[in-house]
């Protein structure tokens, strides 16, 4: 399926974390807190300002993100969990 979020949105795949912890320890499933990473699958055109003029998104596809432990809402895609979030939700880039 090709979605394109709307207007000042973005659709992000989680970034799965490592399950050993640096000191060799295996975390269970049910430990494992979900991943604050992603990468940007799709963004949207952009916002617009009082006058009507589009804002341009400072993030674009294939960019990798870090963003809040509650930010997004889940949705399933072809049978993949991604999230849509606005990109007001997006705490920073991962180099």
């Amino acid at each position: 399926m090709n979605f394109t979020p709307l207007h000042d949105r973005v659709l992000v795949r989680r970034i799965e974390s490592d399950e050993k912890t640096k000191g060799g320890l295996i975390i269970p499933d049910s430990a494992k807190e979900k991943p604050a990473e992603g990468e940007i699958i799709a963004v949207g055109a952009g916002a617009r300002d009082e006058a009507g003029a589009r804002i341009e998104m400072d993030v674009k596809a294939g960019d990798k993100i870090l963003f809040g432990k509650w930010s997004g809402t889940e949705i399933k895609i072809d049978g993949e969990d991604l999230l849509i979030m606005k990109e007001s939700d997006i705490l920073g880039l991962l180099a």
